[in-house]
């Protein structure tokens, strides 16, 4: 593979240890990898050229919250909550009911242009969940798209009840999660009034824990509950929404090291209060930020817009805001990424700005100028 040399960098973040940003700077990448970086003046030599051009390079978003495999729309539903009605989980009903009379190519189509779609505004690493079929065809079948796509995939079978409940719980611990298993990395469950409850979910995530799956709550989305502390009790890697929080909730999350992921375009989407992000991040906290891409509450791809909302609607800084959205995403997922140290695959995102600053300043303008993922230029 040729080396790439990245030049005329106004501001390079890559969080390393030592200085995580740097000024007039310029980046090496070989075989694929970050194989150097450091001031402008002292650039080795590469057989390509890529010219900054007095831009900024941050490391690759890392979304660790979609729901990118679904059939059909809400619109109707969303235009509703435009109107005043508020938002509740059993809209999801609708796009099982979509998802189920979609052939599998609709899905994958769909699928890919959504990921596409993330990878064209710096998404470069990929978490997506099932949860929109509820049978254990329907599930696999959107296990198997979500797999194409990204290694990241969680089963999230405990998403919403069918209309016949009865029996559902054990059919997610047993022939649906047989199912997922080999496929899914991760298994997650809306712990919320309207869906599960703590102890229907704390015997979804222990079956999936006991088959090696990485446990996530959806916790206190919509109200109070116990979700963030089931998600402390379970050692789970996160806890999702966090947007009803008591003292002892972010105590808890603190305590446990779960990571808090937060999805400010679907409160944005619903109309409803914002998770307390500087909160927080004050107490200690992991924060992560991700999309929640999803038909009802949260349609978008863009990490961009999700910073953007981060900083003036949830009071983080904007360089706090880049780190949820990189390193924050990362350890959502267990993983090492959202870095550009010495070594690190060479996913990153060059802008037309010289700052992240710019995706809160200039909101809703496309600033990226080009992607980055394992060296190859894919935008």
């Amino acid at each position: 593979m040729r080396s790439l040399l990245l030049d005329r960098i106004e501001m390079l973040v890559t969080w390393d240890d030592g200085l995580p940003v740097r000024r007039d700077a310029a980046l090496l990448v070989e075989d694929g990898v970050v194989a150097w970086s450091g001031p402008a003046a002292e650039a080795p030599a590469a057989d390509d050229r890529l010219d900054v051009a007095g831009g900024c390079v941050v490391p690759g978003f890392v979304d660790s919250h979609t729901h990118l495999v679904f059939g059909g729309d809400r619109t109707a539903e969303y235009e509703a909550r435009l109107a005043g009605k508020p938002y509740a989980a059993g809209g999801i009903r609708t796009t099982v009911a979509a998802t189920r009379a979609a052939s599998t190519n609709e899905l994958r189509r769909r699928a890919r242009r959504l990921a596409m779609e993330a990878l064209r505004s710096g998404t470069t690493t990929l978490e997506i969940k099932s949860g929109y079929g509820l049978t254990v065809e329907d599930e696999l079948r959107c296990l198997q798209v979500a797999a194409e796509l990204t290694p990241h995939v969680t089963f999230l079978g405990a998403h919403v009840p069918p209309d016949v409940a009865v029996g559902y719980i054990e059919l997610v611990t047993g022939p649906m999660l047989e199912a997922a298993v080999g496929v899914a990395t991760g298994i997650d469950a809306f712990c919320e009034e309207g869906a599960f409850d703590v102890d229907e979910c704390r015997e979804v995530l222990g079956a999936g824990a006991a088959r090696g799956l990485d446990v996530h709550v959806h916790a206190n989305q919509l109200q109070p509950g116990g979700g963030v502390q089931l998600a402390a009790e379970l050692g789970a890697l996160s806890a999702d929404h966090c947007t009803h929080l008591t003292d002892a909730d972010v105590a808890a999350l603190r305590e446990s090291g779960v990571v808090a992921v937060l999805v400010p375009a679907a409160e944005f989407g619903a109309g409803s209060a914002y998770a307390p992000a500087r909160r927080l991040l004050d107490a200690g906290v992991t924060v992560a930020l991700a999309t929640d891409c999803n038909p009802g509450t949260s349609f978008t791809t863009s990490m961009p817009f999700v910073i953007a909302l981060a900083c003036r609607q949830q009071e983080l800084r904007p360089m706090e805001a880049l780190r949820a959205a990189t390193l924050g995403g990362a350890a959502a997922l267990g993983i090492d990424a959202g870095h550009l140290r010495v070594g690190a695959p060479a996913d990153l995102v060059v802008l037309d700005a010289p700052s992240p600053t710019w995706f809160a300043y200039r909101p809703g303008v496309d600033l990226v100028r080009a992607v980055l993922r394992g060296g190859q230029v894919v935008r």
